[in-house]
């Protein structure tokens, strides 16, 4: 498969998957809302804050906005097309992706991306989601699901579809480590012992952050504590958002591309993945506090980003760093 192929599939599962975590964070968080009254400037900053940091992107959300309320965060993170993480920018990059290998994909996934983009292009103006929000967010999630399933049902299960599941399963990795990290800082701050007396509520939004809270409550019940939450999330070697699962097929995926046995590498990111899955193989909840969750995630983040270029450098003749500046360069180009 042409290098700019590969490419061109991975960024466009990554952007749809990217759009779809979004939504479910926002979606939570204002249902989180409906328990609260009257929250001041500072209560709402508190609340909706932690969404940015999750994301990385509070530098330029204060460029453009002077507080972080409900307007504010979800105009930023739903519609702003200065910010190239929004979910409308996700959804246009992640077509200009598929637009460029429509020979590599099927009519019906060319069409589902179409049908988001268009639809989300007519709710920006004049915005009917504010009257309907949970149900704007509810179709970008079902969108990526057929996505998702579509990819899964009629696009060849070749070396196009595991570039796919890698960008996917990337994505999906970082954004749980990040809610994670965050989450559980702002949750349990310094000086609370873990495991205290936190709001049961604030961790069940955590786990329906990451589709988790059903699948949670079949191993744990209603048992809702902070350590059973980061071991689900970490650990869980069923559950398809855990950082286990994610890894155990980023591994399998890149395996299956270069048509490597498992145990050995041909290049440094199957290397990489090989040994993060097998730190986790290896490790339990307790190895993790002793060495410092934050520290372990953090590293984490770094390790998952390092793959990600290590990979473009395995299989992509154009660089990794000017692999954005093609998207952006597609989007100004089909504005013309």
């Amino acid at each position: 498969m042409l290098s700019r192929n590969a490419d061109c599939l991975l960024w466009m599962s990554r952007y749809v998957e990217r759009a779809e975590n979004i939504a479910r964070i926002l979606d939570v968080n204002l249902q989180l809302l409906l328990d609260y009254q009257r929250l001041d400037a500072t209560q709402l900053k508190e609340h909706w804050e932690p969404i940015i940091l999750t994301l990385g992107d509070e530098e330029l959300f204060y460029d453009l906005y002077d507080r972080a309320d409900n307007e504010t965060v979800t105009q930023f993170l739903s519609f702003n097309e200065e910010n190239p993480n929004s979910i409308l920018s996700c959804i246009k990059a992640a077509r200009e992706n598929a637009r460029s290998v429509r020979d590599q994909i099927s009519e019906e996934m060319w069409e589902e991306i179409n049908r988001l983009y268009l639809s989300l292009s007519e709710a920006n103006h004049p915005r009917p989601w504010k009257s309907a929000t949970s149900e704007f967010y509810k179709e970008i999630k079902q969108s990526s699901y057929l996505i998702q399933g579509l990819t899964n049902s009629t696009m060849p299960h070749d070396e196009g579809r595991e570039f796919t599941q890698v960008g996917r399963f990337l994505e999906r990795a970082d954004k749980t480590t990040r809610l994670l990290d965050v989450k559980y800082h702002i949750l349990l701050p310094e000086g609370n012992p873990v495991g205290g007396a936190v709001d049961a509520v604030q961790w069940a939004a955590v786990l329906r952050c990451c589709t988790a809270f059903e699948a949670f409550q079949h191993e744990y019940k209603f048992d809702i504590k902070p350590w059973k939450v980061a071991n689900f999330l970490i650990f869980a070697d069923s559950f398809p958002r855990s950082i286990k699962f994610c890894l155990k097929i980023l591994d399998q995926s890149l395996r299956n591309i270069s048509g490597s046995r498992y145990g050995y590498f041909s290049n440094d990111a199957e290397k990489l993945s090989g040994r993060l899955l097998s730190e986790l193989n290896y490790s339990t909840l307790d190895d993790i506090y002793h060495r410092g969750l934050h520290e372990y995630l953090d590293t984490l983040q770094a390790n998952l980003n390092d793959l990600g270029e290590l990979f473009y450098q395995s299989y992509n003749s154009v660089p990794a760093g000017e692999i954005e500046e093609e998207i952006v360069y597609q989007q100004q180009q089909a504005q013309q």
